[in-house]
């Protein structure tokens, strides 16, 4: 048996926070070995170009090259490259921008570190006076003159620390509606605490989370522009914050404006994720605002995979200029239809913003990062079609969180069929849904050739992952029950193809790996002894896995987010409409 590995596992157990598609975080005791092995993933190849029609079955999402498993993968024909990740940012600093940098970082960043705090706090006394003793009938009465004061000393102080932050001038294209005429502002693409500068120039209120205002001064500012707080330890809450939503917007202009960021998330800009339908709800007119950073050297920035808040916050001081673009788009009246169907609304709005700036849309969504972000042991690559798989399962109106208590029916079902495959119409029956574009979609993803029938084991170890992907021992068991003969044990092709689909990739080299665990050569292993290796040796998946295939200098350095007010999730739970083509994570 070979000995556990060496300073790759140790360097990339380092890692804190993943982003785009997988997050490594912190987990339980038992069967914490299982990050490791699933800690990276390769880098496939780029795919060919081909047509853009719906997938069908001669598409396959994940082959194994022994056995020609399915198991969600590349080969067969594709739809083009894939789609830039929204979840992920890489910065790239050239030599002469290092040194920028250093020199900034010496001189003029803690100056402007200084004078931010200092305007910050000199905005703090002001809120708190004006915020004292404020009823909610009082809110709902026209501004009086004192308070007319106060705002404007606090659009001025803002501004000032914006422009010691280096955003010396705002670039506002168009014409903010009146609150009469727009009770709602739609911002997007969320993708930086920077988003906060349009809150500060209008002082609209916005949607946050409850916990945000104990934060010390930030707290008592947040309060002055009379947010709509959010409550987690409220079960009803997300109820509530929707109809005080809708009881503002329909106050005939009595309360502020109220400045929403629908995508419920930040993203990297590269296209608009699927927009949350909480504040169409209403059925009010909108006025759709694009935030634009259009900077040479991308600082601003901060996704899930990336840069953390503090560096963000110490890069973006460090430039000399920083340039930010604020447009109002013309105020959207809804039709009828829309007003029946806040998902409708939602994205065509969306569509109308994304023509704006120029950019695609796509189904992704908040809860992608949630799965993303799952506290376990499971670390997807950023190549996984799971994420995929994940949105076509919310799309039949599965709900992952009700399948759960199905994994152990839908495994002895699957058991019970070994190696036997199914045609689409059987994989409709197993599901007990009818057949449909998004069924053929999601059956393509496992489809391994031309004749059209997957493996229903694969499908049930990929809603594992999405069901519960903090449990990651569970799955894997799971799916050694499945795959295992009346003995117990698994051949290497079977280990293999359990780790693929738990990844949802196309390549994974499991040789080195089973020929460590299989101590005594016997060339099927049980799940016991696979237990066993990585509770030994819990850090060596660089060493087994992807030593050859990935270098520790191309794993982004990343950290936990810091809670994010504007990102908060209020909308309900119901599931959008998701008509679109399937796009392809794949290679």
């Amino acid at each position: 048996m070979r000995g556990s590995p060496g300073g790759r596992g140790r360097r990339a157990a380092a890692l804190v926070r993943s982003g785009s598609y997988i997050l490594l975080l912190p987990s339980p005791p038992v069967g914490s070995g299982l990050r490791s092995i699933l800690r990276r993933a390769p880098r496939s190849a780029a795919p060919s170009p081909g047509p853009a029609r719906r997938l069908r079955a001669p598409y396959s999402a994940m082959r194994l090259s022994s056995r020609g498993r399915g198991c969600c993968a590349a080969g067969g024909r594709e739809r083009g490259p894939p789609p830039r990740s929204p979840f992920v940012h890489q910065l790239r600093l050239s030599a002469l921008q290092k040194a920028k940098i250093a020199f900034m970082t010496l001189t003029l960043f803690p100056i402007r570190l200084f004078f931010a705090a200092f305007m910050m706090l000199l905005a703090w006394p002001f809120a708190f006076i004006a915020s004292i003793g404020s009823a909610e009938r009082e809110l709902e009465k026209p501004l009086s003159w004192w308070r007319k004061v106060v705002d404007f000393l606090l659009k001025a102080i803002m501004r000032t620390m914006w422009l010691a932050g280096g955003f010396h001038w705002i670039n506002v294209k168009g014409r903010q509606a009146l609150p009469a005429e727009a009770a709602i502002l739609t911002l997007a693409p969320h993708s930086s605490y920077f988003d906060a500068i349009p809150v500060t120039m209008t002082m609209a209120s916005i949607v946050m989370k409850a916990e945000s205002k104990d934060i010390p001064v930030w707290g008592t500012l947040i309060k002055y522009i009379r947010p709509v707080f959010v409550s987690r330890s409220d079960q009803d809450s997300r109820r509530k914050t929707v109809e005080e939503i809708k009881r503002r917007a329909q106050s005939d202009g009595k309360w502020p404006q109220i400045m929403i960021f629908p995508e419920g998330t930040c993203t990297n800009r590269s296209c608009l994720i699927t927009f949350k339908p909480g504040a169409f709800i209403p059925g009010v007119p909108v006025q759709p605002v694009v935030l634009r950073y259009p900077n040479k050297l991308d600082t601003i920035t901060w996704t899930w995979q990336g840069p953390g808040a503090l560096e963000i916050l110490w890069l973006t001081l460090c430039q000399f200029h920083n340039f930010v673009e604020i447009e109002f788009l013309p105020v959207y009246i809804p039709s009828e239809e829309e007003k029946k169907n806040p998902s409708l609304y939602a994205n065509n709005v969306r569509r109308v913003m994304a023509e704006a700036l120029g950019v695609s849309v796509t189904d992704y969504t908040f809860e992608d990062c949630q799965l993303a972000l799952a506290e376990g042991q499971l670390c997807l690559p950023s190549n996984t079609c799971l994420l995929e798989f994940a949105k076509l399962v919310r799309s039949l109106g599965l709900k992952p969180e009700k399948l759960e208590k199905d994994l152990d029916r839908y495994s002895q079902s699957a058991k019970k069929m070994k190696e036997k495959r199914v045609s689409l119409k059987e994989f409709a029956a197993y599901l007990e849904v009818p057949i449909s574009d998004t069924l053929e979609n999601m059956f393509a993803l496992f489809v391994e050739n031309e004749d059209g029938v997957i493996d229903l084991r694969e499908y049930v170890t990929a809603l594992s992952v999405v069901c519960r992907p903090s449990k990651t021992l569970e799955t894997i068991q799971l799916a050694f029950k499945m795959y295992e003969s009346q003995n117990g044990t698994i051949i290497e092709n079977d280990l293999a193809c359990i780790l693929k689909t738990a990844l949802g990739v196309s390549e994974l080299n499991v040789t080195d790996l089973f020929k460590a665990i299989d101590a005594e050569e016997k060339g099927k292993i049980t799940y016991d002894d696979f237990y066993r290796y990585t509770e030994m040796y819990p850090d060596f998946a660089d060493e087994y896995l992807y030593h050859d295939q990935m270098e520790v200098e191309n794993c982004l350095k990343t950290s936990l987010p810091a809670p994010n007010g504007f990102c908060t999730d209020f909308s309900p739970e119901n599931a959008d409409d998701k008509k679109n083509p399937l796009q392809k994570k794949l290679n």
